[in-house]
C-alpha cells in the first residue's frame, strides 16, 4: 500500500473517531417500563436499563412509557408517558463540577431533581418547554408540557 493510501486511511479512522466523540456521553437510563426510545442521529433505539445517553439525544415515551436517567452530574431525570424530551447540551467537568445543561421538554412531563452542574453553577442549567425557560434554582422540580 502506497504512503499516500496509508495516510488517507489514517484520515479517514481520526475522522470516524471524531464523529464518535461529537456528542459527549451525558449519563445512563436507570429505570425504563413500557415504550421507550432514543433517537440519536437520525435513528430510533429502545432504551433498556443501561443505554447510555449522549448530549444532543431525544428520548420519547410512549402512552405506557416512563424513563429514569441519571446524569453523570448525578442531576436525576424522570420522564411520564407521552414525553418527548431533547437533551440539547451536556457538559460536566467531574474535577470543578462546572459544566452545563440545557433540555426543553417538548412534550408530556420531566420530573427533575438537580445535580453537581446546578449546586455549582445554577446559571448554567436551563429547562424549556412551549412558552416557558426555566432557570434551576432550587433542587427538585416538575415540567408539565401538556400533551
Amino acid at each position: 500500500m502506497g504512503n499516500w493510501k496509508h495516510a488517507a486511511l489514517a484520515c479517514g479512522i481520526a475522522f470516524a473517531g471524531h464523529a464518535a466523540w461529537a456528542a459527549e456521553e451525558a449519563g445512563v437510563v436507570k429505570t425504563s417500563k413500557g415504550n421507550v426510545a432514543i433517537e440519536r442521529g437520525g435513528q430510533q433505539v429502545g432504551a433498556p436499563v443501561g443505554t447510555r445517553i449522549f448530549s444532543s439525544d431525544r428520548i420519547v415515551t410512549g402512552a405506557d412509557g416512563s424513563v429514569g436517567i441519571t446524569l453523570h452530574d448525578n442531576t436525576i431525570l424522570s420522564a411520564g408517558p407521552n414525553s418527548v424530551v431533547d437533551l440539547n447540551k451536556f457538559a460536566f467537568n467531574s474535577t470543578t463540577h462546572t459544566g452545563a445543561i440545557d433540555a426543553t421538554v417538548k412534550r408530556g412531563t420531566l420530573s427533575v431533581i438537580s445535580g453537581k452542574i446546578a449546586k455549582a453553577s445554577p446559571e448554567a442549567v436551563s429547562f424549556t418547554a412551549p412558552g416557558m425557560t426555566l432557570g434551576v434554582r432550587g433542587t427538585s422540580f416538575v415540567i408539565d408540557a401538556g400533551l
